[in-house]
Formats: C-alpha cells, sequence, structure tokens
C-alpha cells in the first residue's frame, strides 16, 4: 500500500489534529505544513519530520505533496483551493467549505477547470459526521421510502456551549472579517450538510437571527429558523452557543411515522398504516393510527476526521467514491446565506438567494463593523469535547 503525500495548511487547534491524525495512518504520510505564524510552522515540521512552509504560494511552488488538506480560517479555504487546483493538487477542505455560494462556486468551477488537465482530481469536505452510525442509518432508511411521504423534519442543536473566553482565544473567531458568520458558520456546518443530505435543501427560508445575544460577539449566537419545501414539508433547526446543557434531538416526520434521533437513540415510531390515509379515510374525528416503537440498531463507531482523510487518500490512490463530495457543501451554504439573509431583512427568502446581494451585505458588515477584540491566552483543554 502507498502512502499519500498530505500537506495541511492551518495549524490551529483542527490543523493541529490532522497532523496527529495522518501521522498514525498506513495511508498517508505528512509532506509538508504550512502556516502563517513561521515559528508554529517550523515546530510541526521538526515534531513530524517534514517539511515547513510559511506560505501556501512557496509551498505549491516547492512542496512535494499529492494532496491538500485547509483548516485555515474559512475565508481562506477559497484562495487556497483555487491555487491548489491550478497545481493539480487535489483538496479536503474544512467545513464550511467556503463562506458564501459564489465562494463554492468559484472552488467548483477551478476544481472542473483542472480536471481538464487531471480527471482524476479530487475535491472532499471534511464533513465527517456522514460517517457515524446513526447518521448513516437515517439515510438508509429515508432513501428506502420507509417513511412514506416526508412532513417535517425539526433539528434542535443546542448544545454547542461556548463560553466568552473560547471567543477571545482568537482575533479572527466571531467576527465578519473573520469568520463569515457564527454559530451557523463555525458550529453548525455538520448538522447543515446533515440536514440536506437527509431531506434535500429547502425551498424557502424564514430566519430569526440574534447576533450578539450571549456574548460579547458581532455575528449569530441564537438562530431559529423555518423552512419550506416545494413537496408541501416544512422544517425548523434551532441552535445557539448559549445554552446549556442544550439539546440535540432530531425528528423526520413522514405519514407512515417518526425517526428521532437524540444521544446515542435512535427511535423509529412507526404507524400501522399513512396517517395520511387514516386522516382522509377514518369515520372517527380522534382516531390516529396504531403505532409501535422501535429501537433501530445501527454501526458503531463513525464520526471520526481520520475516516474521511482516509477516503481522501483512497480517492486518489485508487479512485474509490467520495464520502463527502465538496461540492455538495452548497448545499448547506445556501442555508446559512439563506437564514442569515431572512433574519437581516426581516423576510422569507427563496432558496438560494441572490448571490450577489448576500456577499454585498457581508462586505457591508465587514466594513461597519466596530469591534475590537481582546485575545487572550486559551487554557490548555481537550479539544475534543467541541466535537
Amino acid at each position: 500500500m502507498r502512502k499519500v503525500r498530505l500537506a495541511v495548511v492551518g495549524l490551529g487547534n483542527m490543523g493541529s489534529s490532522h497532523c496527529r491524525d495522518i501521522d498514525g495512518m498506513d495511508k498517508a504520510e505528512l509532506a509538508c505544513v504550512c502556516d502563517r505564524d513561521g515559528k508554529k510552522a517550523d515546530e510541526f515540521a521538526a515534531k513530524y519530520g517534514c517539511k515547513a512552509f510559511h506560505s501556501t504560494k512557496e509551498m505549491f511552488e516547492k512542496g512535494d505533496m499529492e494532496g491538500v488538506i485547509i483548516a485555515t480560517p474559512h475565508y481562506d479555504h477559497t484562495t487556497i483551493a483555487l491555487e491548489a487546483f491550478a497545481k493539480g493538487i487535489h483538496v479536503l477542505t474544512e467545513k464550511p467549505v467556503g463562506v458564501h455560494v459564489k465562494d463554492i462556486r468559484k472552488m467548483i468551477a477551478a476544481h472542473e477547470e483542472g480536471r481538464k488537465k487531471n480527471p482524476g482530481l479530487v475535491f472532499s469536505a471534511m464533513f465527517q459526521q456522514r460517517t457515524r452510525g446513526p447518521a448513516k442509518k437515517i439515510k438508509q432508511i429515508l432513501d428506502s421510502g420507509e417513511l412514506g411521504k416526508l412532513i417535517r423534519t425539526t433539528w434542535i442543536i443546542t448544545d454547542w456551549f461556548r463560553t466568552q473566553s473560547y471567543y477571545n482565544s482568537g482575533g479572527w473567531r466571531a467576527t465578519w472579517e473573520g469568520e463569515g458568520g457564527g454559530v451557523l458558520m463555525n458550529q453548525c456546518p455538520h448538522q447543515l450538510d446533515m440536514y440536506q443530505w437527509f431531506v434535500g435543501r429547502p425551498d424557502r427560508i424564514q430566519g430569526f437571527v440574534s447576533l450578539g445575544k450571549y456574548h460579547q460577539i458581532e455575528v449569530e449566537d441564537e438562530v431559529t429558523a423555518y423552512f419550506e419545501y416545494d413537496n408541501g414539508m416544512v422544517g425548523h433547526f434551532i441552535t445557539t452557543t448559549g445554552e446549556a446543557p442544550g439539546t440535540n434531538r432530531l425528528e423526520i416526520v413522514g405519514e407512515q411515522g417518526k425517526l428521532v434521533w437524540e444521544g446515542d437513540s435512535l427511535t423509529y415510531i412507526r404507524n400501522e398504516e399513512s396517517m395520511l390515509k387514516t386522516l382522509a379515510e377514518s369515520p372517527f374525528g380522534f382516531k390516529k393510527p396504531d403505532c409501535w416503537t422501535c429501537d433501530i440498531p445501527f454501526p458503531d463507531g463513525g464520526g471520526e476526521h481520520k475516516i474521511i482523510t482516509e477516503n481522501f487518500c483512497d480517492a486518489i490512490a485508487e479512485g474509490k467514491a467520495l464520502i463527502a463530495p465538496a461540492e455538495e457543501g452548497i448545499n448547506s451554504i445556501a442555508i446559512d446565506n439563506a437564514i442569515m439573509l431572512s433574519g437581516f431583512e426581516k423576510r422569507m427568502v427563496d432558496v438560494p438567494v441572490d448571490e450577489d446581494a448576500f456577499e454585498a451585505k457581508l462586505k457591508e458588515l465587514i466594513a461597519g463593523s466596530t469591534i475590537r477584540k481582546v485575545v487572550s491566552e486559551k487554557a490548555d483543554e481537550d479539544f475534543s469535547r467541541s466535537f
């Protein structure tokens, strides 16, 4: 088995974790690391026995890598991916794929252009939550049509608790210029990805957005969104970084019953007959379909970043299918952008929103920013607790 030579750009919390993962893999080797903080890059290179670079331009010209993992602040995902594709280098980008839809379209176009010279050029996204046992089982059940016509999908994901210390740990965190958003852009890309992976992208969205409600930040830290689909399904997405203990509960309701994913359990409350049939045909005014509750077994494990990295290597070396093609990241960002624009304009918006209008709004927010962050050293802690 040959090892795929990988580079990691951005050596913060996530990039550091990727370096550790690659160092223990049979399918990959760490060929290069890159960070604007030259001292940090040099230290990582010494630790892992690879080359250090202080700019991606130099790394892509002089480094010996087949693929790159992008773990930088969000706006840089696009510019670095474009550089890599121009050099024929495979790309695995951290979430979110881009800050707004226009940026992701640029990445997709650059990937397609790169494939003209290198048909096997790979573009993957770090959506490792798709590999979790419950997520895979939900996807299987939905794809089978077991639930029948979908009625409602609701995700309450309010256990992303973050302290002010967390936001103070980086000057780019929770700023329009650094991240392009808050809880939706940083904490929830995985849930937004799985939401659209399970039931598709909404056609219309009404968003209610609170900026800096619980923290001294300029971006959103509480969001409630209402989704409408042309097929009649409705949805809800509720999240915050200011609630403890918080909830993580997904409900998907179809005519044949309801799936509930909460904690380590996946439950199917199954109707004996379609609720739509009962609703239309029953002679009784209050009769519900009889039902029973099933605990759904699912595979153990999953959810680890290294699974996506290994899949990235398999796609490069053997042409295997990707678990999370980065092009699909445009759907979750379209949802994010629509929620935010709806919240700003206090109206329901169609999805996708006007891409130029949203980009203009972001530029306006960046230009009008008055926040002056006080960056403080973060206490050593277990980063895995944030997953």
